[in-house]
């Protein structure tokens, strides 16, 4: 009987590059197990456009879902100056004023020499500072008053039958483009309210 004896072949063992080692150092003509080498920046830079062109479309997308949930309104402020700025569908008018910093007494952080103020009640309706006058068409449209929001507006100054609440008023689509004008004056209804229980 004839033995014969096979021989394995030789294997060698594939090594893992570490961190910052040359790939090209592996590189071994004779190697059982090939070497591929990436150019990792070729490898970026075809996909440069792809990755600029999909930047810009979310950019896009973003503004156009950004401008489509906001309206234009203006404020015609006690001096007759006419503010005119954007508010989110759903917010105050209280909000606007504020998230827009627009000068008006009575709404948002103002200033009197030497103190800084926020807007009296910050929205929780226990004050009259933010009072608005509509015009007729759109007050029509104008959620109901409640009674809270009433006796508030009986501290108000300069009080009309189309006077509200900017904390009360939430933005709609059918408000776009509305105008709404600022009273003479500014009362704060808490200061009545305290003089009233101190007498």
């Amino acid at each position: 009987m004839l033995m014969v004896k096979i021989r394995a072949p030789l294997i060698r063992r594939a090594t893992i590059p570490s961190d910052g080692e040359d790939l090209s150092s592996l590189s071994d003509e004779n190697s059982p197990v090939p070497i591929r080498k990436t150019n990792h920046s070729k490898l970026l830079e075809n996909q440069q456009p792809m990755i600029f062109l999909l930047s810009s479309l979310f950019v896009l997308l973003a503004t156009i879902l950004s401008t489509e949930d906001k309206i234009t309104i203006h404020f015609i402020n006690r001096d007759g100056e006419k503010l005119t700025t954007k508010g989110k569908i759903g917010d105050s008018l209280l909000d606007v004023v504020v998230e827009n910093n627009l000068d008006i007494d009575g709404f948002g952080e103002y200033e009197t020499f030497p103190k800084v103020h926020k807007c009296a009640c910050e929205g929780t309706l226990a004050c009259s500072t933010c009072h608005l006058i509509f015009e007729d068409h759109v007050y029509e449209k104008l959620e109901a008053v409640t009674d809270e929001e009433n006796d508030m507006l009986d501290l108000a100054y300069g009080l009309t039958d189309r006077s509200r609440l900017g904390c009360q008023i939430c933005l709609n689509k059918s408000m776009d483009n509305m105008t709404v004008r600022v009273p003479e004056g500014v009362a704060d209804a808490r200061q009545s309210v305290d003089m009233s229980k101190s007498s």
